[in-house]
């Protein structure tokens, strides 16, 4: 794909703006280390949740969103809109408790939480794991997503190897490197604003384009519906899978698991049950529980239903083009390869600075992110827990290098070595499958200590082997589906670190009673603890918080159908659908709106 005077100006001044926005907060993010890594708790609703967008918009994600369309057609999509209630659970019921916490990172609730030594080796293993082995893991993910997009555009037909990809992929993280380390949070959080603005325009412009090009809605629909019959699969336009189609995989089963057990089953980053990781970093960076509701609420809504469906288009388009890519393992190649063959001069320079914006504003999150855990929950935790501000800001600078170092290494091998990251993934899962109940509870079930957390990281991980083992020694005809297997690891896990919980001794009173205090939470499972501290008064609205999470739910199950119902002229089901939705809407504004029963 040849690139013209115009698409490397587009192209200079975008990596320009980035590095000049980390220039510009260079001095504010050195002030202190809650300016570093929290934005010193002042970030507002828009801009906390335009970059949880933009974290979870990777260079991989339109590649993984066309494979799925590749196996099962729009509805493929289940397999991550199945966590939006999870992602609703996060807003009107964790949102504000994470914020009352106060903590740099998810971790740090953990000591909180739980006291004693347990706590504590827990607090420092999941600080390790998370930030040096899963953080390594993604910064490698995404990097090859983002060598595989530059090798079917600017590279395509030329002899370069993997280690030339590589090299072009490295400039792109040095650059992320220089203004992530100098500007903190606030550079991450401002250049991801500016990041998801150019990836939404570069998408909706492909999309036209794309299907502009294959004559347009109507043309689109009878052409991708022909090459996925030609090969044998269900309709590809259905939002509901389409359960009775020959071969698939996406059965009533599986898809009832995903919709019912996954958005508290499974630990995953950025959909995390009760919210995690660089989530709750927003949320602690907000102004107060205010803004950390509304910018986790406009994360959810951007993320199921903002940016889906340009991806959705151009991934049809592609398979309109390349039936053949129906067959093919790598079916996500399509939509780089649309860039390729369809995008004139100009847009090729806006869609590999989409690319590029996408890959830097994830690159720079699990730098910022990663390098908190080491800091604050390793450095000044365990290391030098005198060190003043100075002493940890020129921690949080190196540890900020360390983390993309590290993340540089996994992503060399990734790349270069062609190393898949399945293996990789199935580890983490192996430590997430079954994680999910305990961080729900352990905010509403005073019982609850830290043996639990141990038992359902370790227990799930023996769990996941042990059914992964046997699995293996079956006829692969007999095997169970991947999401069949997850569930009874989560079910074994769960009985696992309850049982735990119940031969376990509960956390001291007193530490009780010092978290019951700070956070307030609500539901009867803090009763005892409530009993010890009468002043304290929870906001008593828990009942009408998990109401909120149902409608929100509602509002994006329907807004999804609804928005692609317009855009394929189905204007009656698009009616339906978006009225629905607006119902919703209107009883959670309702809702949402009412001041807490114990204001």
């Amino acid at each position: 794909m040849q690139l013209h005077a115009i698409d490397w100006a587009i192209i200079v001044g975008y990596f320009a703006v980035s590095l000049g926005i980390g220039l510009w907060f260079k001095n504010r993010a050195g002030e202190s280390f809650v300016e570093y890594f929290a934005s010193g708790r002042s970030l507002p609703w828009w801009i906390a949740g335009t970059s949880m967008v933009a974290t979870t918009f990777a260079a991989d994600t339109p590649l993984a969103v066309t494979g799925l369309i590749g196996k099962h057609g729009i509805a493929g999509n289940w397999f991550w809109w199945a966590w939006a209630f999870g992602g609703m659970l996060t807003v009107f019921v964790f949102a504000k408790l994470w914020r009352r916490a106060e903590v740099l990172t998810d971790v740090e609730l953990i000591e909180q939480r739980y006291a004693g030594a347990p706590a504590a080796a827990l607090r420092g293993f999941r600080a390790f794991y998370i930030a040096v082995v899963m953080n390594s893991i993604i910064i490698g993910w995404v990097t090859k997503a983002m060598a595989t997009v530059l090798k079917q555009t600017v590279l395509h037909g030329s002899d370069a190897g993997p280690e030339i990809d590589f090299a072009l992929v490295a400039v792109m993280l040095v650059i992320t490197g220089g203004y992530s380390v100098l500007s903190g949070m606030w550079g991450v959080a401002i250049t991801d604003v500016v990041q998801f603005v150019l990836a939404m325009v570069g998408c909706v412009a492909l999309a036209v384009v794309a299907v502009a090009h294959v004559g347009g809605i109507d043309a689109l629909q009878t052409k991708v519906t022909a090459a996925f019959a030609s090969h044998g699969q269900g309709d590809p336009l259905a939002f509901v899978p389409d359960f009775d189609a020959k071969g698939t995989d996406l059965t009533f089963g599986v898809f009832a698991v995903l919709i019912l057990t996954q958005w508290w089953a499974t630990w995953y980053p950025g959909a995390e049950p009760g919210g995690g990781g660089y989530i709750v970093q927003r949320m602690a960076s907000c102004r107060d529980e205010r803004h950390a509701v509304k910018a986790t609420l406009l994360f959810q809504l951007a993320h199921y239903c903002l940016r889906p469906w340009p991806w959705i288009l151009v991934a049809l388009v592609a398979f309109a083009m390349h039936p053949e890519l129906l067959q093919s393992k790598d079916a996500g190649i399509g939509f780089p390869q649309v860039i390729r063959e369809l995008a004139p001069t100009g847009l090729r320079g806006l869609m590999l600075v989409t690319f590029a914006a996408a890959f830097m504003s994830t690159i720079s999150t699990q730098m910022n992110w990663g390098a908190s855990y080491l800091v604050n929950d390793l450095y000044k935790r365990f290391v030098a827990p005198e060190a003043d501000d100075r002493q940890l800001l020129r921690a949080s600078r190196w540890a900020s290098g360390l983390v993309l170092l590290l993340g540089g290494g996994v992503a060399w091998l990734m790349v270069t070595r062609g190393i898949s990251v399945d293996d990789a993934w199935a580890f983490l899962a192996a430590l997430g499958a079954g994680v999910g109940g305990v961080f729900l509870l352990r905010w509403f079930w005073w019982r609850i200590n830290a043996w639990s957390e141990l038992a359902a990281m370790f227990g799930s991980l023996a769990v996941f082997v042990g059914v992964k083992l046997w699995q293996d020694a079956l006829p692969e005809a007999d095997r169970m589906l991947g999401e069949y297997r997850s569930l009874l690891v989560a079910s074994i896990s769960l009985g696992v670190w309850l049982v735990a919980t119940l031969l376990t001794a509960p956390e001291p009173r007193e530490h009780l009673v010092t978290f019951y205090r700070r956070i307030r939470p609500d539901g009867p499972g803090w009763r005892p603890i409530a009993a010890l501290a009468p002043d304290v008064r929870p906001d008593g609205d828990l009942g009408r918080s998990l109401l909120c999470a149902v409608l929100g739910t509602a509002v994006v199950w329907l807004t999804l159908p609804g928005i692609g119902a317009v855009i394929f002229g189905d204007f009656a089901k698009a009616a339906g659908c978006l009225g629905g939705a607006a119902v919703a809407t209107f009883a959670l504004l309702r809702l949402a709106v009412r001041p807490p029963v114990n204001a």
